[in-house]
């Protein structure tokens, strides 16, 4: 099969979770022998086309008929910004739209529900989101069939030996940047690990305990740093998922974060949740961890346990036979 996904961006340039998380899902149905491509709809530095594990990428500068791509597909693959026009372009070539949704915002359910002959949800309350939004909005046509992939996750891709830090990926206000900082400076004899995200304005702090790594492409993580890695943070304000967490759970490292549906379904028993306003308790239980070997452990090893629950394979099995049925 043909796949052709329109996207605003992809790795290595932009590397937030869910460009990840397609980028995980495309390379399950190139592994399954179909031939798959990106197309960019925002400018970046890239003036050609790369492949990334087998995904040929198309940079907008280098290529703009993204339509005569779609066209030529069986299916077409879309997400966020790009569902619309990409939705439009389907529609208008009679063919099958696959829509993967990263968050339950009323915006993401409305231009799903646009029509589309598939609907990705990366988690079960998002499932239950989207039953709530189609009884309350009649006129909306439900996607031909749904199916659930919580971002995919290869724990040996990022397993690794714990590094000393305490750690926080994305520094924007919605992911925690300003609680970041003032832990940082309450906690002068504590490493930190400030890693620059791929959006939002960014609350670096400059403080001499905080490391700072720039935005950097997933393959990098593991080494940049998860093995820098002791304690990560998540007090984001929303997660519909949250794939740092799961990301770091591989190699046992504690994840405390605020108890967002998401990430509370993410991370499970093995997740630390506090309250994203408690600057107190999460300096509590940041000093807990790096004190108590015993309470450290007992941590970690949920977080292993918990990382091997989360095997990607089924739903990837299930994300490509839905795919393969469209054509």
């Amino acid at each position: 099969m043909r796949i052709v996904a329109r996207l605003h961006g992809y790795p290595p340039r932009h590397n937030a979770g869910a460009e990840w998380m397609v980028h995980s899902m495309l390379r399950a149905l190139v592994e399954r022998g179909h031939d798959v491509s990106v197309w960019l709809s925002r400018y970046t530095d890239d003036q050609v086309d790369y492949d990334l594990d087998g995904v040929h990428v198309v940079p907008l500068q280098s290529r703009l008929d993204a339509g005569t791509a779609i066209r030529q597909a069986d299916v077409v693959v879309s997400h966020l910004e790009n569902v619309p026009s990409a939705g439009a372009l389907a529609r208008g070539y009679g063919k099958p739209l696959a829509v993967i949704c990263h968050n339950t915002h009323v915006q993401s359910f409305r231009e799903m529900a646009g029509g589309c002959e598939l609907a990705v949800y990366n988690s079960y309350w998002m499932t239950r989101e989207a039953e709530l939004f189609f009884a309350e909005y009649p006129q909306g046509v439900r996607p031909g069939r749904e199916v659930i992939v919580r971002p995919p996750v290869f724990a040996d891709e990022y397993r690794t030996k714990p590094g000393s830090r305490v750690t926080l990926i994305n520094l924007n206000a919605e992911k925690g940047g300003g609680l970041f900082e003032k832990l940082a400076r309450r906690m002068p004899d504590v490493e930190f690990l400030a890693v620059v995200g791929a959006y939002g304005e960014q609350i670096v702090p400059d403080l001499p305990n905080v490391g700072v790594v720039d935005h950097m492409c997933g393959h990098e993580m593991r080494d940049a740093v998860y093995g820098r890695t002791k304690i990560l943070l998540m007090p984001s304000s929303y997660e519909s998922w949250g794939r740092a967490g799961v990301e770091a759970m591989a190699s046992g490292i504690p994840v405390i974060a605020h108890p967002t549906p998401g990430l509370c379904e993410s991370l499970g028993e093995a997740g630390v949740f506090i309250d994203l306003h408690d600057v107190d308790g999460y300096e509590v239980a940041i000093r807990k961890l790096l004190t108590s070997k015993t309470e450290y452990g007992l941590v970690s090893k949920k977080a292993k346990a918990r990382s091997a629950e989360l095997n990607p394979a089924s739903d990837l099995a299930a994300w490509c036979t839905a795919v393969e049925a469209l054509a």
